[in-house]
């Protein structure tokens, strides 16, 4: 027999014998007969007392009449609230209410027949002693019967499993420990809790203790053997999970999570919706509320073209732009390869051959006209982009070509071919820039903007920070040294940034094209900087391998802290809950962006961010209007 049917047979027959435990006839005969005697003690402890421990004194022959009526009256009184038959599981709270009821029915009759008999036929007090007296027997014994069955079939569950800590004294970690026990496939048994509220120090659920806080997180699992700790608290917020997955890894412990209260179906946290920590989770990102009827009012039926198609942020505005049905998606970028992918992601096939792909470059102002002027595009989302800072620090005339004039090529060619909305994708390096990627990013905010007023049409930029799993990113980097065993460069240990899945970033770009405004910068929610130094230890606590991080220190053009907001920017939310609204100073075409291709590199770097700087100071003359 497979090892799993046998499982499965052995878990039947498991839960056929509870069954039959719980409501065969051995159940009401056992429980009856246990019931009886207790009434019997009851009665004969109750008459005793009352009569100053008097053996002589007490009426035995009348007490034990009482006795045999009180059992039967109780037996009468039980059969219709099922008490002996299985209709509540043992020492539930169901059965406790029912075996309340029959005790004080029952005692409240033998109490008034016998107030009504004169002279008294027993001391009317012993009906009221004996009912209190055995309700409390009656209820102790089926707990200790629960607790004896309860501790064997916990101490047979652990048998083999490995010893786990549990996160979270509450609801959902009640939840969690109970499947543990129960699911007799799971391979982990609850060693102890960890929680952190001080009323809970002492508590224990279902036998499991309390054993500290989550400091003692380390020193606890190696006093119980404990490998993996999972935290038990679906409102966890991503600063409490970077706390705990830093203490983790520091401890060699393997982290995990239950779902947040949105991902789970019924409310209720078992064993199998544990799951691994993950990159979401740390940066805290939530869901995007978007409206698509305003999306699909601007984007169905007509046609769209994306510039720098091909790339991580461009091939995702095809993805999502593609399922509202505009009437033409034209995919334009000057790598091939890419091309070809982004088709085969969205038709399944990629032959290369048909207009929605324009193969071209946005710094030949010839070749876009005619793109444009041929096409004639309602809405363009400019992604094209060179975005690696520390190349376009050695090469900042080659950032110039493509950031800057590439961006007016666009523009213009948009201008001329009346494009009526136009969305520049921008990055928060654009918000008082230190280097050349954001020196040439800010510049072409500016130019979106000077085009927004003369323009007929909607023209405007989205800044948002650094998108995980973009080609290039740290994420990508990170990945490729841990898979070569390491180390996982880090340039410094508080060097934080902004992140966004690609998803949610490209979903709030999209919902920005319908929102914005005229010569407008929107600024996308990012949650709170994550420091890189934790990203790197969760990529390297999930890889599961011990891998050194080194520190080399912050490179050229690079900031420790990245920033959303120009000095002077007022970011107000006017439309969205996720979405900032600021106003970015026009830049129009000068000679001396025209001069740059042949100054030296330094005068280059020099003359971008003077117009920055010139950008900077009328920005807050601006915002002022």
């Amino acid at each position: 027999m497979p090892v799993n049917s046998a499982r499965d047979d052995s878990r039947d027959h498991e839960i056929y014998e509870s069954i039959r435990a719980q409501h065969g006839p051995e159940r009401l005969v056992k429980l009856l007969a246990f019931d009886s005697v207790v009434w019997a003690a009851a009665y004969l402890v109750a008459a005793f007392v009352r009569l100053n421990l008097d053996a002589g004194k007490v009426p035995w022959t009348h007490v034990v009449v009482v006795f045999a009526v009180v059992v039967i009256a109780y037996a009468l009184v039980s059969w219709p609230l099922r008490l002996h038959l299985g209709r509540a599981p043992l020492a539930s709270l169901d059965e406790m209410l029912r075996l309340g009821v029959a005790v004080l029915i029952v005692s409240a009759l033998v109490f008034v027949a016998n107030y009504v008999t004169n002279p008294s036929y027993i001391p009317r007090s012993i009906p009221v002693t004996a009912g209190l007296a055995a309700l409390i027997v009656m209820a102790w014994g089926r707990a200790m019967v629960r607790w004896r069955r309860e501790t064997r079939v916990a101490k047979r569950a652990e048998r083999g499993k490995e010893p786990v800590l549990v996160i979270g004294a509450g609801v959902a970690g009640l939840q969690l420990i109970r499947s543990m026990v129960n699911d007799p496939t799971s391979k982990w048994a609850p060693a102890g809790l960890l929680d952190d509220e001080p009323g809970r120090r002492h508590l224990r659920i279902d036998r499991v203790p309390v054993l500290g806080t989550t400091a003692d997180m380390a020193t606890v699992a190696a006093e119980v053997g404990a490998k993996t700790v999972v935290v038990a608290i679906p409102t966890a917020g991503s600063d409490l999970l970077r706390r705990l997955s830093r203490i983790a890894f520091d401890a060699k412990l393997q982290l995990k999570v239950v779902p947040g209260i949105s991902e789970l179906l019924d409310g209720q946290v078992g064993i199998r919706d544990v799951r691994d920590i993950n990159l979401p989770d740390i940066l805290g990102r939530h869901q995007v509320d978007t409206d698509i009827a305003a999306i699909a009012g601007y984007l169905a039926g007509k046609r769209v073209l994306v510039t720098g198609a091909g790339g991580s942020i461009g091939s995702e505005l095809c993805r999502q732009i593609h399922q509202f049905g505009p009437a033409e998606l034209i995919m334009l970028d000057r790598d091939e390869s890419a091309l070809h992918a982004v088709e085969l992601s969205i038709e399944g096939r990629a032959m290369l051959d048909t207009p929605d792909v324009v193969l071209a470059d946005i710094r030949d102002a010839k070749r876009i006209a005619e793109i444009f002027e041929e096409r004639r595009p309602h809405v363009v989302f400019h992604a094209a982009a060179l975005k690696h800072l520390p190349m376009l620090e050695q090469y900042p005339t080659e950032a110039v070509k493509t950031n800057v004039w590439g961006s007016w090529h666009v523009l213009d060619a948009a201008r001329k071919a009346g494009v009526r909305r136009f969305v520049n994708v921008s990055t928060d390096k654009a918000a008082n820039p230190v280097n050349v990627l954001g020196y040439t990013k800010r510049i072409a905010e500016g130019l979106t903007s000077a085009v927004a007023g003369e323009a007929d049409g909607t023209y405007l930029s989205v800044r948002f920070g650094n998108v995980l799993g973009s080609r290039g990113s740290v994420l990508t980097a990170f990945a490729a040294q841990i898979a070569a065993g390491g180390p996982v460069t880090v340039t410094d240990p508080n060097v934080e940034r902004f992140f966004m899945t690609v998803q949610e970033a490209v979903q709030l770009v999209i919902q920005a094209g319908a929102i914005g405004r005229d010569g407008e910068v929107l600024v996308l929610d990012m949650g709170e900087p994550v420091k890189i130094d934790d990203v790197a230890r969760q990529l390297i606590g999930m890889s599961g391998k011990n891998i050194e991080i080194q520190y080399t220190g912050l490179r050229h053009g690079e900031k420790l802290s990245e920033e959303l907001f120009a000095p002077g920017e007022e970011g107000r939310r006017i439309s969205h809950p996720m979405i900032s609204h600021c106003r970015v100073p026009a830049v129009h075409p000068s000679l001396r962006l025209e001069l740059m291709n042949d100054e030296t590199h330094d005068r280059v770097i020099a003359e971008l961010a003077d117009m920055c700087a010139d950008m900077t100071g009328r920005t807050a003359s601006l915002a002022a209007e």
